[in-house]
Order: structure tokens, then C-alpha cells, then sequence
């Protein structure tokens, strides 16, 4: 074998060599990205869990919301009340006077 050819055969080994470590680099720096990508599958599906639940309670608080009688709501109502309250006691007052006891 002639230097020319055991230079080209070194080469040869170097080059390959240089190759499979790149490889294994390559190989490592996957496996990495992959399991990167399961855990953030996995916090894409908590945050999706998360968000359907966070959904569900903005549902449940709009609801409630819209059937909670507020202050105003409830001082409107006694107020009329007690219009109807002495409505009804001066038509009583109206029925003794006229001489009809109510039963």
C-alpha cells in the first residue's frame, strides 16, 4: 500500500469517526427534544383541563349572577310590598266603614 493511500485511508477513518460522534450528538440532542415535546404535550393537556374547568365556573358564576337578587332589587320589592301591605288595609278600612266586615 502506498503513503498516498494509507493518507487516504486515515482520512477515511477520521471523517467516519467525526461522523459517528456527530450522530450520537444528534441521536442525544433528539432523544432530548422528544422528551421535551411528551412533557410539553403534557402541560398543553393541564392547561386545556385547566381551561375547560376555568370555563365551566365562569358558566356557573354568570348564572348565579343572573339569578342573585341585589340590594336594589330586594329594597324595590319591599317597598312594594308594603304599598300592597296598606292598599289592602284601606280597602279593609273601606269594607268596616261601609259596614261589611270582611272574613
Amino acid at each position: 500500500m502506498t503513503a498516498e493511500e494509507e493518507k487516504t485511508i486515515r482520512l477515511l477513518e477520521t471523517q467516519t469517526r467525526q461522523l459517528i460522534f456527530k450522530f450520537q450528538q444528534l441521536k442525544e440532542e433528539n432523544e432530548e427534544l422528544f422528551d421535551e415535546l411528551v412533557k410539553k404535550e403534557g402541560e398543553l393537556q393541564e392547561v386545556k383541563k385547566q381551561n375547560k374547568q376555568l370555563d365551566a365556573d365562569y358558566k356557573n358564576l354568570k348564572m348565579a349572577k343572573l339569578l342573585e337578587v341585589g340590594d336594589d332589587d330586594l329594597k324595590l320589592a319591599k317597598q312594594r310590598i308594603g304599598r300592597l301591605v296598606r292598599d289592602v288595609d284601606k280597602c279593609i278600612a273601606l269594607l268596616k266603614a261601609m259596614g261589611h266586615e270582611p272574613t
